[in-house]
């Protein structure tokens, strides 16, 4: 079979790939991204994975789907591409982060200073219609999602952010004597208010990094950028 994640993701989630259920997941895809204009791009959608291998995970941010405007989307939860302004999740995201451990505001949205420090950028469900939110629901995204979490979880010593419904909705597959979860609402600007605010998602992960004799994250996203 052709290599889709390439580093060690690639074998965790093999037999996923191979499954019956994942080639109607292909099929799905194949057609919708024919027929639909559908984000990320094709060759984003294991950029998450891609980023952050297996091996060095130890922090999980799990969204719900892909952002669902032209150019935003790239495959990492949250992330937007370099240039993109910054969707209103993230911006509030960026508010709690300076309250949490003060780190200073950038104008970038891209993510992958976290995600190279093992911070896998995970989505629930991995592609979307434009301008439809989760229309990707149920069509076998959930599974693949939910196969990488267990493997991460049965590997122990990772801190697991869940923000919203469909991310929380993931703990049932997590060893919360292995791991660590830290949940609240989701930080769009529907439900920040609710419980996102104040919730110190940064700090308490780095709290449970030390707890795990693990080195912590660096959230102060750099001001420039390089690839």
């Amino acid at each position: 079979m052709k290599t889709i994640i390439h580093n060690d993701w690639q074998t965790v989630l093999e037999p996923v790939f191979t499954s019956p259920e994942y080639a109607q997941l292909h099929q799905f895809l194949k057609q919708e991204y024919q027929t639909q204009t559908i984000y990320p791009e094709m060759h984003h959608i294991f950029q998450a994975f891609e980023w952050t291998p297996f091996a060095k995970t130890k922090v999980v941010i799990l969204g719900q789907d892909p952002y669902h405007g032209p150019n935003q989307a790239v495959g990492a939860s949250f992330a937007v591409a370099p240039g993109v302004p910054l969707p209103p999740s993230l911006q509030n995201i960026y508010k709690e982060l300076q309250a949490d451990v003060g780190c200073l505001p950038v104008t970038h949205g891209y993510l992958k200073a976290w995600a190279q420090q093992g911070v896998l950028l995970l989505n629930a469900v991995l592609t979307v219609r434009a301008g439809q939110a989760y229309s990707h629901q149920n069509h076998g995204w959930e599974q693949l999602t939910d196969a990488a979490i267990a493997a991460l979880s049965a590997r122990g010593q990772v801190v697991f952010i869940l923000w919203g419904a469909a991310a929380r909705a993931k703990a049932r597959v997590i060893d919360t004597q292995k791991n660590v979860i830290i949940q609240s609402p989701h930080p769009s600007p529907l439900s920040a208010y609710r419980g996102f605010f104040g919730s110190k998602p940064f700090s308490k992960t780095n709290a449970a990094l030390r707890a795990m004799g693990e080195s912590p994250i660096n959230w102060q996203l750099p001001s420039t950028l390089k690839d």
